[in-house]
């Protein structure tokens, strides 16, 4: 079983090898992690991913698996495998916590380690961060669209493999959903779980009466049926009505209705109908079925009497835009700030060690030893390579992230939030690029 220290890119190695030949390996640098704009369909990215990031640092090394594997490319000599050997991550984090909004080009983590180590663990960084951060903010964007109703995720069948599932399901807690279908979450994470029945279940009983009885006899207290296998209104409905009195008579209660096909508008305001009309106030119509933020918005907008949203693919794989603009880039060397140049203005990056300030307003970048107005948001998470900041609490994180959002989130639609640069680091960009352009004889 090989470590983590294997999940990165080749040319990550390529480039450490040629740094430890070179003679550079153990120079001090600083790299930035940060995203160009926003996914499609998101107004507000949420910081995410920090956690699982730290714990990788903390442990990361080179086994004797590991070893083994590299040597047998035939890329590397014995010098560097020996190198490898002893490395692990000896250098500094800062971070923005997870849960909190951030906004383009503002640093999520600045990184300071030796030049061999900040560069080899660029791939895990932006492997972590950006998907992690990517759900959460779909997440959010669709707690937004459900006008506090809750929002189950559902998206572990169709995540990216397992490893997806796990990591989609903790960041979309973290966005603000209110539990998930995925059990090994439940159990990782420490995160209520939900779940209902497939049509499966009531395809294999006789009738769909039978099927319900069965299944409520076995979760009398936490039942909730699906309505939609055959007919929606014309049996599944009254079926659930003639179990919902069953249960009663027996002293217990139905929780819910689950429509996951149709038009859900007109579906579940009849629904609504015919379960009060029976005397049953009380019993949820949750609503699934290939929703993303968009529809949910488009359903409260009609005032649905959906009581509550699953909602599996587009949250996990993010299907609008499946790829936040992640990117991780040397901002200071050896104490020498540098800039990358590019023909697309968007490219180029920002030179030296940064810090973010927020007020009530919008963010300022700025270099990390200015004293602006505002908090900083970039906090130690780890000094040394040991962890500074204690396991987060997802529940915590995810209240957090609501309180969060919350204040920021109207200032953005209104356009009253401004992120703009410190003037010193204007200055820096300024003087960096001439000392570049210098180098190139331009």
């Amino acid at each position: 079983m090989t470590t983590a220290a294997l999940f990165t890119d080749l040319y990550e190695l390529t480039m450490v090898a040629g740094y430890q030949a070179a003679g550079r390996a153990d120079e001090q640098a600083t790299f930035d992690l940060y995203f160009r704009h926003p996914p499609a369909g998101v107004d507000l990215v949420v910081a995410c991913g920090l956690d699982p990031v730290l714990d990788y640092l903390e442990t990361l090394h080179f086994d004797t698996e590991d070893l083994a594997y590299l040597s047998s490319l035939s890329l590397f000599d014995e010098a560097f495998l020996s190198f490898l050997r002893r490395l692990t991550f000896r250098g500094d984090v800062w971070a923005v916590p997870e849960g909190l909004p951030v906004f383009s080009d503002e640093p999520l983590l600045r990184v300071s380690a030796t030049l061999a180590e900040a560069q080899l663990v660029e791939t895990y960084l932006l492997n972590r961060i950006c998907y992690s951060s990517l759900v959460a903010s779909n997440a959010a964007q669709l707690t937004r669209a459900a006008r506090g109703k809750p929002v189950l995720e559902f998206g572990a069948r169709r995540a990216h493999g397992p490893d997806g599932a796990l990591t989609g399901a903790r960041a979309a807690m973290i966005g603000g959903c209110g539990a998930t279908s995925n059990v090994a979450a439940g159990q990782r994470f420490d995160v209520p779980v939900s779940g209902t029945q497939a049509h499966a279940f009531v395809m294999a009983f006789a009738t769909e009466l039978e099927a319900f009885r069965a299944y409520a006899a076995t979760f009398p207290d936490t039942c909730i049926l699906l309505v939609d296998t055959y007919d929606t209104l014309g049996s599944g409905v009254p079926n659930a009505i003639t179990v919902a009195h069953e249960l009663a008579s027996a002293g217990h209660q139905l929780k819910g209705v689950r429509l996951d096909s149709g038009d859900l508008a007109s579906l579940s305001h009849e629904t609504r109908r015919l379960l009060d009309a029976a005397g049953l106030p009380d019993v949820q119509i949750i609503a699934s079925g290939d929703l993303d933020a968009e529809r949910v918005r488009e359903l409260e907008q009609l005032n649905v009497p959906i009581d509550g949203y699953g909602v599996g693919t587009s949250l996990l794989t993010a299907r609008r835009d499946p790829a936040l603009s992640g990117v991780y880039k040397l901002a200071e060397i050896g104490g020498s700030p540098v800039m990358k140049l590019s023909g697309s203005p968007a490219k180029a990056t920002s030179p030296g060690r940064k810090q973010v300030w927020r007020s009530d307003t919008g963010d300022v970048i700025g270099l990390h030893d200015e004293e602006l107005e505002g908090e900083p948001l970039l906090v130690e998470a780890m000094r040394g390579g040991k962890r500074r900041l204690p396991h987060a609490d997802l529940g915590q994180l995810a209240q957090r992230s609501r309180q969060a959002v919350a204040v920021v989130h109207p200032k953005v639609v209104t356009g009253e939030w401004s992120v703009r640069s410190s003037p010193r680091l204007d200055r820096l960009r300024a003087a960096t690029l001439r000392h570049v352009r210098q180098g190139l004889g331009s």
